[in-house]
């Protein structure tokens, strides 16, 4: 897919309201492998990136820089997927929120998420969130919209709200009417706190919704096919990072207890070459 195509599915399939799964990636290898399993978009977590990247929690420790060049990266090497694209708080002001989305779909995103979280930030799961006031979180989606109308870039807007934990579920779904009015095209109560609340939020949200499932986070983990049941649009799901870390710490216990081929299931040599592009590679260097 091309760029504005990767934009132009999102959009028809939010509009009608068919579930995008999309689980999180957090480089270039792993988005791979989610769109080589038949996934026709990811979302790049902050989470994710600050974990596997730096080593350090979703708390506001890294910024656009190297968001935006880990976006680079992973659109770089996998055109043919859509990428939904964390943006925390926008990184600052009304005009570090504009600068992030031109940024962003300049990378390659064709979907930018801007929350309503002071500065520094956390991840949606983790206690003692706070919220910026009302006024202050719509400027912020009106100038991600602003940015995306006037610069001519096609990239998607999707509004968060982490308003439930310090607020309640009523004010945030206040922010969330409010965020549709600016022109947001996706909207994300992030940590409903059970079924009944995720239910409440697909079917009274004034737009298209996505729900966040993170194993031991704060919302109960559903199926696709419950969430497609209830109306939601989009979905991030986490196996990717949780996954790759397990199967390592199996693979490492066992090769200290003397075992090298042990623990967990091994890729094959060849294939980790393949994923890494060295047939496309040698196909290539074999024409000069």
């Amino acid at each position: 897919m091309t760029r504005n195509e990767r934009t132009a599915f999102l959009r028809e399939r939010f509009a009608a309201r068919e579930l995008v799964v999309a689980p999180c990636c957090y480089d270039a290898i792993s988005a791979r492998v989610i769109h080589e399993a038949g996934f026709a978009a990811t979302f790049m977590s902050g989470f994710a990136v600050a974990a596997a990247r730096f080593g350090v929690p979703d708390n506001g420790l890294i910024g656009y820089a190297e968001m935006v060049e880990t976006l680079r990266l992973i659109c770089a090497a996998n055109p043919g997927i859509a990428v939904v694209a964390d943006g925390d708080t926008g990184y600052g002001n009304a005009m570090n929120v504009r600068n992030t989305v031109i940024g962003y779909a300049q990378a390659g995103a064709a979907a930018i998420m801007i929350e309503d979280q002071v500065a520094p930030k956390r991840c949606g799961h983790m206690d003692g969130k706070v919220v910026v006031p009302l006024d202050e979180a719509r400027t912020r989606i009106r100038a991600a919209v602003d940015a995306r109308r006037e610069s001519g870039l096609d990239i998607l807007i999707v509004a968060r709200t982490d308003a439930r934990a310090p607020l309640g579920f009523d004010e945030a779904m206040r922010r969330m009417a409010a965020f549709k009015a600016e022109g947001a095209d996706l909207l994300f109560l992030e940590a409903p706190a059970d079924q009944d609340e995720l239910q409440r939020f697909a079917a009274e949200a004034d737009g298209p919704a996505m729900a966040n499932l993170v194993p031991g986070g704060k919302t109960p983990v559903l199926s696709p096919a419950r969430l497609a049941e209830m109306g939601f649009a989009f979905a991030i799901y986490h196996q990717a990072l949780f996954g790759a870390i397990e199967a390592m710490k199996r693979a490492f216990a066992a090769l200290a207890n003397g075992d090298p081929e042990g623990g967990a299931p091994s890729t094959p040599f060849d294939e980790v070459k393949r994923l890494a592009g060295a047939e496309t590679y040698a196909a290539t260097s074999a024409r000069y």
